[in-house]
């Protein structure tokens, strides 16, 4: 599977890709090939010029891949002192199915500034991986206020360690998901440090709904896949009981 966001308009393989293609795989004009837009669609191609800079192909085939969830699904994060984690995360949230990460900049940050660059291409190998046609979004390094005040279609919640009440997020979100349709949900994850109490005030003010993801006290990365997938779970039992 190649990647080519520009591909229905520009029928010519980005260089990284044509050098996948005809440098290491040593595809020959004449073959055909894979390729997704990262907007919805897959297209077979047959390559026309096997340039290791400018691969040229000729659309074949072009399929629309069906919705494989039917809400929105960002998760906001506070990005770990080892970056490795983050990507970790970036990936396996990609194969699971995510619509948008943001990256956010919290009191207790121990990263002020990450570039998304590699986190992109991780977004890109994963998607092909499994077998995806839509690439999530990367929001880069967002401050914690200015984000918390952007409106959001749907349900938003805030994880976190201070006490109060907090329902389980499988419970909250099961409450409204069950119902007629799926809802869009955004949830945020802090920092190794926690979000600080002013900033869940902040949160809460501006209509997030604490939640609990269990017992387990869990790290950064290990919190926002456990939250995206309970998304997914909770969804997938609601669908089924219609």
């Amino acid at each position: 599977m190649f990647y080519a966001p520009d591909i229905a308009t520009s029928p010519v393989l980005p260089e990284a890709e044509a050098q996948h293609c005809v440098r290491v795989l040593r595809k020959q004009t004449g073959e055909n090939i894979d390729i997704t837009d990262g907007k919805g669609h897959f297209y077979t191609a047959e390559i026309t010029d096997a340039h290791p800079k400018h691969c040229a192909v000729r659309i074949v085939e072009t399929r629309t891949q069906p919705p494989l969830w039917h809400n929105r699904v960002e998760i906001a994060i506070a990005p770990t002192k080892n970056i490795d984690r983050i990507e970790w995360f970036a990936e396996k949230a990609t194969e699971i199915g995510i619509d948008k990460i943001t990256l956010l900049k919290t009191h207790h940050s121990e990263r002020k500034d990450v570039k998304t660059d590699r986190i992109h291409k991780i977004l890109v190998s994963a998607m092909k991986q499994s077998q995806k046609a839509t690439l999530p979004e990367i929001q880069g390094m967002t401050d914690f206020q200015r984000f918390v005040g952007q409106p959001f279609e749907g349900q938003k919640y805030i994880a976190h360690c201070n006490e109060g009440e907090k329902p389980l997020l499988s419970a909250l979100y099961g409450g409204i998901a069950g119902h007629a349709r799926n809802d869009n949900a955004l949830i945020l994850i802090g920092p190794e440090g926690d979000f600080s109490e002013e900033e869940v005030a902040e949160a809460l003010k501006h209509g997030f709904q604490a939640i609990s993801l269990g017992d387990s006290r869990l790290r950064t990365e290990t919190a926002a896949l456990y939250a995206l997938q309970t998304i997914h779970i909770v969804n997938q039992l609601s669908a089924q009981s219609r």
